[in-house]
Formats: structure tokens, sequence, C-alpha cells
């Protein structure tokens, strides 16, 4: 079926950031003085399903909170150093990897995790987000991807038992958790397209301090993680944003954006 054609953004480009990047911004009063800027951290590639449904989902945490958003896709290779990410007051990393530059995304989770910006990781940003932990919280510098280092002595990330593309199923959230919290349930429904995930012979070691698995799904695989002792640091292997296709608001968008607003109150 064919998909449906939204068009219900905007380009603009803002002056406090350089003038070779554009803004995405959803479409709202232009006199709410809340506006809160967001960074998509990844590769725009219009053919991948997740990110069309991003500004849709930033579109519909808008109408519903109120709070204005202006979205700017920050490609991966551009983030040299951290300067323009004090920009912004949350970080997305978003599917779709490799990224051009895998330095770039760590950098960016690094920022956020490191200066208490609100993070969201979905797919390939809850992967990196394991690696940028456990090579600068544990300090395991060996710690790579299987996708992007075939020979390595610990990939932290290895193709999953099971390939998630284009699949939808059952993750089991953790009571008394932010994520259960946040979709007031213990349980969702959710869309991946995903080959690879947390390698389950490291997750004992990675999981054992302040980062916590907060859902799995039915096999027990580990679907979601949060640091404990952050504001807002979730990554979700599933892809959330995919419910706004449906025109329904995802709850972790939702959740992302309010903390935006709250932290840098």
């Amino acid at each position: 079926m064919a998909q449906r054609e939204y068009s219900n953004t905007e380009l603009r480009v803002e002056d406090k950031i350089p003038n070779h990047l554009a803004w995405t911004s959803c479409k709202g009063p232009r006199n709410i003085p809340q506006m809160k800027y967001i960074a998509l951290i990844g590769d725009y590639d219009l053919s991948v399903l997740a990110h069309r449904a991003i500004p849709l989902a930033l579109q519909l945490a808008q109408d519903t909170t109120g709070i204005t958003i202006n979205s700017q896709w920050v490609p991966t290779d551009s983030i040299t150093d951290t300067a323009l990410l004090h920009n912004f007051d949350g970080l997305w990393c978003v599917p779709a990897s490799p990224y051009r530059s895998e330095t770039g995304a760590l950098r960016a989770i690094q920022f956020a995790r490191e200066n208490r910006r609100p993070f969201l990781g979905t797919c390939g940003g809850f992967q990196h987000l394991v690696i940028e932990y456990a090579r600068n919280v544990l300090h395991w510098t060996d710690a790579e991807h299987a996708e992007t280092q075939p020979v390595a002595t610990r990939h932290v990330i290895a193709p999953l038992s099971c390939s998630m593309v284009e699949v939808s199923d059952v993750v089991q959230l953790k009571r008394d958790s932010h994520i259960a919290e946040i979709y007031q349930s213990d349980h969702a429904h959710e869309g991946y397209h995903c080959n690879y995930g947390l390698n389950p012979a490291f997750a004992p070691a990675l999981l054992s301090g302040p980062l916590r698995a907060t859902a799995w799904d039915q096999s027990g695989d580990v679907r979601a993680v949060e640091l404990e002792t952050h504001p807002f640091f979730i990554g979700t292997l599933f892809q959330p944003e995919r419910a706004a296709l449906r025109g329904e608001l995802p709850p972790l968008v939702a959740a992302f954006v309010r903390a935006c607003v709250s932290v840098s109150s």
C-alpha cells in the first residue's frame, strides 16, 4: 500500500546555528516562548521509514504538549567537536546505522550523558549508546559493533539470533522504571528494523551499574536501557517513532520533549 505523503514541516534557518545547517520547524504558533531545540543525530535518508516518521512524531508531541519544537538533522560526520551540540536542549540519535561517522555519533552521545542533556537513542542510537557507555564509562576501549568491526575481541553489539527487520513484537517493561512510567504500562507493542543488538555475553557486566535494562522481548533479550543517574537517557532497540505513521503519539517522544523543558528550565 502506498505510504501517505505528509507536509507538516517547513524549513528555515535559525541565527543561532551556522547558515549551512537548516532547521525543520514543526508547524505551530510563532509566539510561544517555550521553544526547544532538538538535534537529530544521524545521516538523513528519505528512504528510511524511521527518518520519515521522526518529524511526524515531533509534530504530534508539539500538538499535545504545546511546546514549540525546532529539530535539526545533524550529520554524524559534521560532529568534529561538541561546539554545535551546546545549542540543543535535547539529542536524539536516530536509526539507520552504520553512520557516516561512528566517532561523531559517539561524541554526541557522550556529550548528552556527561552534560545531562535529555537523550533518546532508537535502533542504531541504542546500539551506539551501549558502545559509548562501554568505552567511556567501563573503559572497554576494545568495545565494538560487529557490523562495522567484524573482527574484534569484544562485540558489545552483535548479530541478533533472529532478524528483526520490519517486525513488530511485544516488549515487557521493568516495573518502576522510567520507561514503564512513560508508557503507564508493563508492556508495549513496538516495531523494529534491525539485525544487531546487545550481546548477551556482555550484558551482565554492562548492566550491573547505573545503566540498566528496562525492557525485554518475550525471549528475555534486552530491548531498552536507561541510565538511572541521568534525568532522561533512554535507548530502545525498537523504533517508537513508527507509531506516528499511524497518527499516534509515541509516548517516549512526548516524554523526551517534556524532559527538554524540565532540564533546561
